[in-house]
Order: C-alpha cells, then structure tokens, then sequence
C-alpha cells in the first residue's frame, strides 16, 4: 500500500502540514471511529513560530520550540505521521502525491502554511537571513556568531563594522522582537564574549516601509514600541523601503547605504504553494480562497487553514492575519464540521475571534492588545511570557523555556551562544 497506509473503512482525511492549523485538526480527531487520519510534513516535528526569533539570538535551544509528531499521537491508532515532501495533488483521482510515494483522500486539508516574501528580488533572497523555520533561525543565529569570530581577525574597521552592525527588515511582531533582543545583546552579553572588540562600533537598526511599527495594533503599542526600541539604542528607519542587498551593502528607496553582512529579513510571507490546484482561486499572496467552512472554491473534499486560507469576514474583508491563532480556530471547527458532515448535519460557519496581538520589545518591555484592555511595560512582558508558555505544546518545552527564560533574567546570560553546523556522513545511505 502506498506509504504504507492500511486500508480500512473509515474516512481518510489527509492533512498536508503540521503547524499551528494542522496539528490542531489532527488532535481534534485523534481517537474517532470514524476517521483515518494521515498528518504529513516535511519535518517530523511541529515548529513554535512565535519564538524562532529566540533561537536566533541565543536565547532558546531548538529542540525547546520543537516538538516531536510521533510523541503528540502516541496513544491514538487512528492517526499516521508520515515525513514526506507532498508534490502534486490529483483531485480528479482523490490523490496525493510525495516523494515516498502517492496517497489517496476521501477529505484533503491543505494547511501547508506560508514562507518568507523576497519580492522577487533575487539579491535579498540570496543574500539575506530569514526566519521561517527553526533551520533558518539556527542557520541566523550561525551567520551573526560566526561573524563576530571574523570581526575579531578584521584588519579594517569599515570591515568590522559590516560584520557587526544588523539591518531587520520589517516592523512587524518578529521585527521589534528580534531588533530588541539583538540591541539587549549588544549591551549585556557580547562585550563579556568579546572584549577585544569596540561594540560602539556596532549598530542594530530597524527597517519598516510603513509610518509606524506594529501596523496592526493600538496606536499606544505603536508609540511605545519605537520608544522602547530607541531606549535600547535601536536605529528606528520608518517610511523606508529596502531595494537592494549585495551582501555587504543595504540599499534604500531615498538613496541612502548600510554597511553590513547581517540583513535580516522579517518583511512579508506568502503562502506556500503545491501543484495541482486551480490558479485562478489563488488570491494575493498565494493563499487559497475558501468558503466560510474552510472549503476550497471550486472543489468538494479539498480544505484548507491557517496562513494558506483566504477567508472573509464583515471584520476581515482582506482575509485574516497570518498568526496562529486564525489557524488554531479554524483547526477546531474543521474537526467539528467533519463530525458533523459524517451525520448529515449542517456544517457551522468559522468566525474569526480576535484574542488580541503582544509583542516584546525587551527585558521587562512589551506591549499587549487585549479586545478590552490595552497596556505596557513590566506586566505586559509578563502576560507575553506566560501566554507563549501556555501556548507551547509539550509539559517538557514548558519547563525548559521557563527555565531558560528565568536564568536569563537573573544572570543576563543564557550561555547558549554556539556555532552548530550538521555535517553529513561521507556516504550518505538512502
């Protein structure tokens, strides 16, 4: 049997993409009588997305913001996990296929998620550092030590200034995160780890095309975050649009130059893609229009959630935002709609609902939109910390990060600044 799948007589439901979206729609079904369900991914492990930029600044381990697929459906015989890349969808034939082979569906759910948007400027793409994966931050984190090593060996001081100074691009969420933690590092950690260089040297600037950082939250959040950011000696660029990235040189739309090899691009996503569904219901930004139960346009079995799903709403005319809690919601309910689908019943409609937008900017700063309250400072740093503790999955991850969160805080160090590069074996068995 393909994948090795056995045949049975429930209804398969595969699941292409274990993130936020997925995962929950696998959980929901665990368990049922009545549903086969197949969750692939290319990973065999579900990513914590809002800390990646943790992992890149040194301040958590991979493995805390990762956990293990097989692990989430130990108890559940109705549940397969199959690490494949999917290439090709079929829907005439109800079929899948991946590299280890094709599967067949009687429910598709896409919810492949989205990756980062160059543009199409190829230079950024080849040059920059983006942030879509726990690989990508843990290759960032690689790029900004091993440059420091080098800015240790440079003779030139306009060299060193390149190897030190980091240009993110992008105001949102992950952009002022990682501007401020970077900026906390310059002050507190990186002259104890290398006192031979002059840290006046280095720079940490912001980039945002837009009048204003945290474009989708309360102008409070919008004003204090800059402010927070300036505090800790962040460069605040606004109304400034990045053209061009050689590797050594930032290019901007009003003619102006940054020295640096450490581009770090938080800009924009798009949906990421597979063949095989029809181009004209791909709206802006790749994602997949749908139906207010998460169905494809112009397909009968076909879903899909998260990030990949264009939905409207009265409240959200251009489709919801790309964060996890959208695709947690619509996971939820799509579970529900198939239990009802099985029993003829009408399916329920989705309806976004907004549990607020928080940001941390650094050590007791943050800002937090709650739909009845906002605030910052001490306790909005507070209220990030533990709703991203409660958010993670895994008792183990929970501990781990707290722990990690809390020597930081007493010691300023986390001691977890390493160059970790895979090697492969020199023959490579298949």
């Amino acid at each position: 049997m393909p994948l090795n799948i056995r045949v049975s007589n429930r209804k398969r439901i595969v699941i292409i993409g274990a993130g936020f979206g997925g995962l929950k729609l696998a959980q929901e079904l665990a368990g049922s009588a009545d549903f086969e369900v197949v969750l692939i991914d290319k990973n065999n492990y579900h990513q914590f997305q809002p800390l990646f930029y943790q992992v890149a600044t040194a301040g958590l381990e991979p493995s805390a913001i990762s956990f293990p697929l097989r692990l989430a459906f130990h108890h559940y015989e109705n549940v397969y996990v199959r690490v494949a890349t999917v290439t090709k969808i079929i829907p005439e034939q109800n079929l899948i296929e991946t590299n280890i082979g094709e599967l067949s569906f009687d429910y598709l759910v896409i919810a492949i998620g989205a990756d980062t948007n160059f543009f199409g400027n190829k230079n950024i793409e080849d040059n920059a550092l983006p942030m879509k994966s726990v690989g990508e931050a843990l290759g960032l984190r690689n790029r900004l030590l091993e440059n420091f090593e080098k800015a240790l060996l440079a003779d030139q001081e306009e060299d060193k200034i390149g190897l030190m100074n980091v240009v993110v691009v992008g105001g949102g969420p992950t952009g002022v995160e990682v501007s401020g933690t970077l900026a906390e590092m310059k002050r507190m950690v990186l002259p104890k780890d290398y006192p031979e260089l002059d840290f006046d040297l280095m720079q940490v600037h912001i980039i945002e095309s837009g009048g204003e950082l945290l474009g989708p939250m309360s102008l409070n959040a919008q004003i204090k975050s800059k402010e927070y950011l300036e505090q800790l000696g962040v460069i605040v660029h606004l109304n400034t649009r990045v053209t061009d990235f050689d590797g050594k040189h930032v290019y901007f739309n009003n003619g102006t130059t940054i020295r640096t090899n450490n581009l770090v691009w938080a800009a924009g996503v798009k949906a990421n893609v597979i063949e095989g569904i029809k181009p004209e219901i791909m709206m802006r930004g790749g994602r997949l229009k749908v139906n207010r139960q998460n169905l494809v346009e112009g397909y009968e079995n076909i879903f899909a959630v998260g990030d990949v799903a264009y939905m409207t709403e009265d409240k959200f005319p251009n489709g919801h935002p790309q964060v996890a809690q959208p695709a947690i919601q619509q996971g939820n309910l799509l579970a529900s709609n198939f239990k009802k689908m099985l029993k003829g019943n009408p399916l329920e409609d989705f309806y976004y609902k907004d549990l607020g937008s928080m940001a941390t900017i650094g050590r007791n700063k943050a800002v937090v939109d709650l739909p009845f309250w906002h605030f910052q400072g001490f306790f909005a740093w507070l209220t990030w910390m533990f709703v991203h503790l409660i958010a993670i999955v895994g008792v183990k991850n929970k501990v781990l990060i707290f722990i990690n969160w809390l020597w930081n805080y007493i010691t300023y160090d986390q001691s977890l600044r390493l160059i970790i590069k895979a090697k492969s074996p020199k023959n490579n068995q298949t």
